[in-house]
C-alpha cells in the first residue's frame, strides 16, 4: 500500500520556490490499478517522483511523507520518504515517460538487466543462469531473448518501452509506477503496452499506478483514479463513478469535453488556463475558471473531504451540500 500523508513539495529556483504539489492526503490500495489524471503541468510527474523517492535538488519535500508498506515472500516491510529507494526493484519500481532517456545507449540490454537485479537475488547462481531467467521472462512477455544482445538504439520505441516494463516488473515488485507509458507511441502499440501492463498486474496481483493526461486510458484500465489540478488532488473515487457522475466542477467540465461514440454534439473546452504554480490565486485554484465559483471559493482553500461514500473532493459547494 502507498499512503500519502499531508504531502507538499516544491522546486527551489533562483526566483523563489515553486510549490508543485500541495497538501495531498490519500491512499493507493493493494492489488488495484490506480490512475492519476490532469492537464500538463498539474504536478502528476512530480507526484510520481515523490512516490518513488526521486527527491533530489531542486525538488524538495516541504512537509508530509509517503509510506510504502506491505508484505513480500511472507515478510512485512515498511518504508517512508527518504528510505523508499532502498526497496527499488524489489518492492517498488518505475516506468518513466521516455524509455530512451533511461536506457544507456552504449550498454547492451543484458548488462542493464543484470545491474537492475539486487546482488542478494543472484548470489546463488551464475551470470548465465540469471540471464536464462531473464530470457524466459522476456519470452513470457512476447519479447525475443535476442534483445538482450541489443543496444537500446537498435530497438523501436515500442520495443524499448516493453523492455523498460520488463525491467520494472522482473522482480515482481508490490507497486509499479508508470508515467505516461504510451506517450509518443502509435495507437496500435499503445494498446499493446496497456494490455501488457494489465496482464502483469493481474498476474502478480500488485498495485499499478498509471499517470496519463489521456482520460481514455484511465477509463480502459484503472479501478480508481485521482484528478489533479494545479498541484492538488481535487477529486478521487472509482473510475466508473468519476466518468458517470463527476462531482467537482473541473471534473464535470473535463468529462463533458470528452468525445463519445455516437455523440455528435459540439464539445466545449474548459475556458482559460491553469494558474502559474509560482504565484497561484488565493482560495480554490480552479475558481478563476469555474462558472460556479463564489466569493468563498476565491478567498478560502477548500478542504479535501469525503463527499459521498468512497468519493473525495475539494470543493466548497460540495462541502456545503454535506454540511461541512
Amino acid at each position: 500500500m502507498l499512503k500519502v500523508e499531508n504531502l507538499s513539495a516544491s522546486y527551489q529556483t533562483i526566483d523563489g520556490d515553486v510549490h508543485v504539489i500541495k497538501d495531498l492526503d490519500f491512499e493507493i490500495r493493494d492489488n488495484e490499478i490506480f490512475g492519476i489524471a490532469g492537464e500538463s503541468g498539474c504536478g502528476k510527474t512530480t507526484l510520481l517522483k515523490t512516490l518513488y523517492d526521486i527527491v533530489e535538488f531542486p525538488l524538495v519535500i516541504d512537509q508530509g511523507k509517503v509510506i510504502l508498506s506491505g508484505e513480500k515472500n511472507g515478510k512485512p516491510f515498511s518504508y517512508e520518504s527518504g528510505q523508499i529507494r532502498k526497496s527499488w526493484w524489489n518492492n517498488i519500481s518505475y516506468v518513466p515517460q521516455a524509455a530512451q532517456s533511461v536506457l544507456n545507449p552504449i550498454v547492451r540490454l543484458k548488462k542493464q538487466f543484470l545491474d537492475s537485479i539486487p546482488a542478494e537475488d543472484k548470489k546463488n547462481e551464475t551470470e548465465e543462469q540469471t540471464l536464462a531467467r531473464v530470457a524466459k521472462y522476456l519470452e513470457d512477455l512476447s519479447l525475443s531473448p535476442d534483445v538482450l544482445e541489443s543496444y537500446p538504439f537498435q530497438l523501436s520505441g515500442g520495443m524499448r518501452q516493453r523492455v523498460i516494463i520488463a525491467l520494472a516488473t522482473f522482480m515482481s515488485p508490490n507497486v509499479v509506477l508508470a508515467d505516461e507509458p504510451t506517450t509518443a507511441l502509435d495507437v496500435v502499440v499503445q494498446r499493446g503496452i496497456l494490455m501488457m501492463l494489465m496482464r502483469l498486474q493481474k498476474q502478480f496481483k500488485n498495485t499499478l499506478v498509471i499517470v496519463s493526461h489521456d482520460m481514455g486510458v484511465h477509463y480502459q484500465i484503472t479501478n480508481r483514479m485521482a484528478i489533479m489540478y494545479s498541484g492538488s488532488v481535487i477529486e478521487l473515487g472509482d473510475t466508473e463513478d468519476i466518468f458517470n457522475d463527476p462531482v467537482h466542477p473541473y471534473t464535470q467540465m473535463l468529462v463533458a469535453a470528452l468525445p463519445r461514440v455516437g455523440d455528435k454534439s459540439q464539445k466545449v473546452g474548459i475556458p482559460g488556463r491553469p494558474p502559474a504554480l509560482k504565484n497561484p490565486p488565493p482560495g480554490c485554484r480552479f475558481a478563476p475558471r469555474c462558472p460556479k465559483a463564489t466569493d468563498r471559493c476565491r478567498s478560502e482553500v477548500p478542504k479535501f473531504r469525503e463527499v459521498k461514500p468512497g468519493r473525495f473532493a475539494a470543493c466548497h459547494l460540495l462541502n456545503e451540500e454535506v454540511g461541512l
